[in-house]
């Protein structure tokens, strides 16, 4: 039976909600598919049961379009519409970007790297080079975030520059690849240190990480359905807590500089590898530790004042994890050989097991925090990703619901975490980083193409920030090469795999984007989540 409180105070409709999706539509609520439309409280013409039934069913519509009025007002009241509501300011902005990126990178990547370049000079430029190329790819993702203030990143610029079929492309590949592998290697590398802290003589054991991984998925899940503001104090909290971590190591390794165990660092350049393939997947391997410098774009309808506060928290949060990685990794050389952070596939716990003595459990406590809040703020990114493609008619229409109560896209955010969980089960965190790498690095280019096809196609829309047009060609360029390089110097097949991959999308997109063709049981499937889930369709944004 329909419950009449339910309905009439929640607003639990299923509607088309593509584009701009509203809850009403002449006077009345529009259903979806078979269900008929109801105008003016009358039942839909499908409606089946008796005139109790009927009767009952056409009260609690009355009811319930009397409530959803009030989201067509001209201005809402606070807590009145159902959209995401402008929560984060400049220091959770910082927080997001800082907190993502320094996650498990910068305690995994340094061996990956360092064997990849084949000397600490090197290194130190790939890293340095990283970061320069992460803080240009932001700074012109700033100017898109600016000019174009919708959730979803790359997704709506793609939209705005190139229309829906590379927009949808990049939500495919996205909500089904990317978004879940970078949340599943993150908690990957959570299971593994935070077993390794209770598992000193042997190799913690694949199991035990795993379901570790899979606890801290869930708890991370549970608090961003649960407020974004939590969240947000969340990220907030360990942030702060791993940027203390990270001044750890940093006073470590200079305490060891002052003793004068400078020996590792002399003749930097000796044994690099120069070739192209190896520079590229060296970049690869710097480039995850630095993953998260776009992800507060993900976000931009909850930013407060966004053309001020994206570009700000940008320029505050990418030197400023560019300047941590290169003093850890001068602390790591005062302690290590380059030939043991090659060997070693944790080099924080072996750098705290020589240094901290009996503190060395500081180490794998961390990164454990690290990892976590660096899970958390890329499911946050993440939610918001399936919300926007959803809200265009990309994904399934129940991922772009909001929560009647919280304003938390959860149904994105459970659907990215079912994916991640998957990936946790069966995959392994190498093999996650190189597709990762590879895909990604293919929408970052196409995210400066559609910059500069802007700067000439829109080219008097208001840019509250602009950035020097020569960046975004250069990182077009760098990103040419990066996924050029490593397929001509060491051709693989998982490399077409995800190429075909990318292009598989247009075979769903064609006949449910393209000519709207709709499967008859989704109708009941979306309500049924609707009711479960308590979420409904979001109304346009307020501020």
């Amino acid at each position: 039976m329909y419950d009449d409180e339910y309905f009439s105070n929640r607003h639990m409709f299923s509607g088309n909600n593509n584009s701009s999706p509203n809850l009403l539509k002449e006077g009345g609520v529009q259903w979806r598919g078979s269900r008929g439309s109801i105008v003016n409280g009358s039942a839909p013409s499908g409606f089946r049961g008796g005139d109790q039934e009927r009767n009952f069913y056409e009260h609690n519509v009355e009811n319930s379009i009397a409530g959803c009025n009030q989201l067509e007002r001209s201005r809402a009241t606070e807590n009145d519409p159902i959209h995401l509501k402008r929560r984060v300011g400049l220091v959770s902005g910082v927080a997001l970007i800082v907190g993502t990126m320094i996650g498990s990178g910068i305690f995994v990547s340094p061996s990956g790297l360092l064997e990849r370049t084949g000397s600490i000079g090197m290194s130190f430029v790939v890293w340095m080079s990283c970061g320069l190329l992460s803080l240009l790819g932001a700074l012109s993702y700033a100017e898109l975030g600016t000019m174009n203030t919708s959730s979803g990143a790359e997704y709506a610029y793609f939209m705005d520059a190139f229309g829906a079929p590379p927009a949808f492309l990049f939500s495919w590949a996205s909500t089904l690849v990317l978004k879940p592998s970078q949340m599943a290697i993150i908690c990957l590398s959570f299971g593994k240190y935070a077993v390794e802290a209770f598992v000193t003589e042997c190799e913690p054991p694949e199991i035990v990480v795993k379901m570790v991984a899979l606890l801290a998925m869930v708890v991370i899940l549970y608090v961003n359905c649960y407020s974004v503001n939590l969240a947000t104090s969340v990220q907030n909290v360990f942030t702060a807590a791993k940027l203390v971590a990270v001044l750890i190591v940093i006073l470590g390794g200079a305490y060891k500089i002052v003793e004068g165990n400078t020996q590792h660092l002399r003749d930097p350049f000796a044994n690099t590898k120069s070739s192209v393939g190896n520079i590229a997947t060296a970049f690869y391997t710097g480039l995850w530790a630095y993953d998260g410098w776009n992800n507060l774009n993900y976000v931009t309808e909850e930013i407060k004042d966004p053309s001020r506060n994206l570009p700000r928290s940008i320029v505050i949060g990418i030197p400023l994890v560019t300047i941590c990685y290169a003093l850890i990794n001068i602390s790591y050389l005062t302690v290590m050989s380059p030939m043991e952070m090659m060997t070693s596939e944790a080099v924080a716990v072996v750098f705290g097991n020589r240094l901290l003595g009996v503190m060395a459990w500081l180490m794998p406590l961390s990164v454990t925090i690290s990892t976590f809040g660096s899970a958390n703020g890329t499911l946050f990114a993440a939610g918001r990703l399936c919300f926007a493609a959803s809200r265009e008619g990309h994904l399934l229409d129940i991922l772009s619901y909001v929560h009647v109560r919280r304003y938390t896209p959860s149904p994105g955010l459970i659907f990215h975490s079912i994916i991640a969980g998957a990936m946790v089960l069966y995959g392994t965190i190498d093999s996650l980083i190189d597709f990762f790498s590879f895909t990604a690095w293919i929408f970052y280019g196409g995210a400066m193409l559609a910059l500069i096809v802007m700067r000439h196609t829109k080219p008097n829309y208001p840019r509250p920030y602009k950035v020097p047009i020569i960046i975004p060609y250069l990182v077009l360029l760098i990103s040419f090469y990066l996924i050029i390089g490593p397929i001509v110097d060491k051709p693989t097949i998982e490399y077409l795999y995800a190429a075909l991959f990318i292009l598989g999308g247009m075979i769903f997109y064609v006949p449910f984007v393209h000519f709207k063709c709709r499967i008859p049981f989704m109708d009941g499937i979306t309500v049924f989540l609707q009711m479960l889930l308590e979420v409904a369709p979001t109304t346009n944004m307020f501020d």
